[in-house]
């Protein structure tokens, strides 16, 4: 029985048999990838360029978004790659930076979602001690606890799953290096270490998710309670790229790994590894800036002054008329 120490790589799983087909997958993966890219990109220049959106609702939206890029940049390129070159493999030391990447960014992203939910209850339910919890610092000191809670999870899960040995077998049936998969290849069966992990991985995902709830309840009972139709409107309107967020996470990331193991098909494996590692990045710009005007216009006005400063003659004659950049 070989060990994990006589594998060099790992073979991925492919998305398609014939090369018409891997060149479609690749050009559908290249075509969200430049989405998330350009989105989120718009959505960090706007944020950094914008004083009105220096605020802790956007600061958190800022770390989100640098979370996006890295989850999205971690997968999708290695996948794009095998579909171009007709190829499925990934080295030993690529599978281990990939897992420990995509657990790090992803475990940050729900703890940020999670700050995320208190920063709406604070704003709707606490509104005048809202600049006093959430201050410049403790707005920091709360971005650095998302960081480093994902760090801790993925220096954790990623110790464990490489450390046990593997039986030789080297395809890993899913587009890129996940836990489950790589954990399928394992000859050990170390239930009171797994047990361990998934106690600590289970108390931090439960307690989050029990934390939104919560706030939410919250929420929506102060919600009701305004009089005035237009507040409700606007309270609501901040709330509802949170929730669309945070369900299309939650949804598909238990289902992936919680699901009961007679529910086996690689296709569908598949799908759901797409819908909570690729889809969200590239989907979370553009339901933030659809519902909420202050960001929508700021990136309106980063698309104007890129296109106007390769103009310098049309943005000059527009700026004289116009009042609308605010960019030095």
């Amino acid at each position: 029985m070989s060990n994990s120490s006589s594998i060099t790589e790992f073979l991925l799983l492919p998305f398609a048999d014939t090369r018409e087909l891997q060149l479609l997958h690749f050009v559908l993966f290249l075509g969200i990838y430049l989405a998330a890219l350009l989105g989120n990109g718009l959505i960090l220049t706007a944020v950094a360029c914008d004083h009105r959106l220096h605020t802790p609702m956007y600061f958190f939206l800022l770390n989100l978004a640098l979370l996006d890029l890295g989850c999205i940049s971690t997968t999708v390129p290695k996948a794009m790659a095998n579909s171009l070159w007709d190829t499925r493999t990934i080295s030993y030391a690529g599978c281990v930076a990939q897992e420990f990447l995509f657990v790090f960014l992803m475990s940050s992203d729900y703890s940020l979602l999670t700050i995320m939910a208190y920063d709406r209850y604070v704003a709707i339910c606490k509104p005048l001690h809202y600049r006093i919890l959430l201050s410049s610092r403790a707005c920091a000191q709360m971005a650095a606890a998302a960081w480093g809670s994902g760090f801790l999870n993925a220096v954790l899960y990623t110790a464990n799953t490489f450390s046990l040995p593997l039986c030789g077998e080297n395809a890993v049936d899913q587009f890129f290096c996940e836990i489950p998969k790589i954990l399928k290849l394992s000859c050990s069966h170390s239930y009171h270490r797994d047990l361990g992990l998934l106690t600590f991985s289970s108390f931090l995902f439960l307690g989050c998710f029990v934390f939104i709830v919560l706030s939410y309840v919250q929420i929506f009972r102060t919600v009701q309670k305004m009089p005035s139709e237009q507040g409700r409107h606007k309270a609501f309107s901040t709330c509802v790229p949170h929730l669309v967020v945070v369900s299309l996470l939650v949804t598909t990331g238990a289902f992936a790994y919680l699901k009961p193991p007679s529910i086996f098909s690689p296709a569908l494996d598949l799908v759901v590894a797409v819908l909570y590692s690729v889809v969200p990045p590239a989907l979370n710009p553009l339901i933030y800036s659809m519902r909420t005007q202050a960001l929508k216009d700021a990136i309106v006005k980063v698309l104007l002054w890129t296109f106007f400063r390769n103009h310098k003659s049309y943005g000059a004659l527009l700026c004289s008329r116009l009042e609308i950049l605010n960019f030095k």
